[in-house]
This record gives C-alpha cells, sequence and structure tokens, in this order.
C-alpha cells in the first residue's frame, strides 16, 4: 500500500528546522535548570533561590516532557511523520501546566517584563506548532 504525500514548501522546512532548534534550546534550558549545583542557585536573586527550592515536582517534570516531547515532535516534522501531531499536543499540555503555575500559583518571582512574556511567547508557540503539524498532516505533507 502506498501512501502520496505532497512535497513541502520552502515555509514548512523553515517552520519545521526553526522549531527544531527551538525545542532543542528549551531541552538545553531544562538541563541547566535541572542540573544547577546548590553554588550557582546561591548566585541567584532572593526570589529565583525561592522559586527553585520550593519548585514542585509536577512543574519539573511538566517542564522535561514539554520540551522532551516537542523536540521529538519537531523532528517527527522535519522526518514528515504524522505522530509530530500527539507529541507536540502532549508539549502544548504540558506548557500549558508550566504556565498556569508560573502565572497563576508561584509567590516567589514578580512577573514583568521578560518573566511574563516568555511563558505567554512559549505557549503561543507550542500551540502554533499543534496546529501547524494538524495542517501538515492535513495537506498530505505528514504521513
Amino acid at each position: 500500500m502506498t501512501t502520496l504525500r505532497n512535497k513541502p514548501t520552502i515555509l514548512f522546512w523553515i517552520i519545521s528546522i526553526v522549531a527544531l532548534i527551538w525545542n532543542i534550546l528549551g531541552v538545553m534550558q531544562y538541563l541547566a535548570q535541572a542540573y544547577m549545583t546548590p553554588e550557582a542557585k546561591a548566585l541567584l536573586p532572593e526570589g529565583d533561590q525561592a522559586y527553585f527550592n520550593n519548585l514542585p515536582v509536577w512543574v519539573t517534570a511538566a517542564f522535561a516532557i514539554a520540551v522532551f516531547s516537542g523536540t521529538i515532535g519537531c523532528l517527527a516534522l522535519v522526518l514528515r511523520k504524522k505522530w509530530a501531531t500527539p507529541l507536540l499536543f502532549i508539549s502544548l499540555i504540558c506548557v500549558i501546566a508550566q504556565v498556569v503555575y508560573n502565572l497563576f500559583i508561584q509567590k516567589y518571582i514578580d512577573l514583568e517584563g521578560a518573566r511574563m512574556a516568555m511563558p505567554i511567547v512559549i505557549l503561543i508557540i507550542a500551540l502554533y506548532l499543534v496546529f501547524f503539524s494538524i495542517k501538515s498532516t492535513k495537506q498530505k505533507y505528514l504521513v
């Protein structure tokens, strides 16, 4: 049985590769946070120290699942596999969990400027990638 595929546009490739790089940067950020030494934490402002010292396990797990499923999902986009969509959806759900914690639950860090904007930007990108993968599947770029 043969599955027909359409040839993706250059925009598909640009978005897929940039999204993969974005998610790899997310993995690097997660690893930097997960393996932060006590000495490195001690150099942070008090609020940041309190944030990292009191971070619930479920938020750390959501961060890990978000970046790793997002990276594998974007790799699937580059490989033109439709299993990118469920992975990117899992990533989105975990991003939502993180954003809820960071914007509405945690009380250690004042949210202003980039600290307010970055979670929202990450959420928008995660949401876009889910819709992008769905659209790419409908266009038969992914099989």
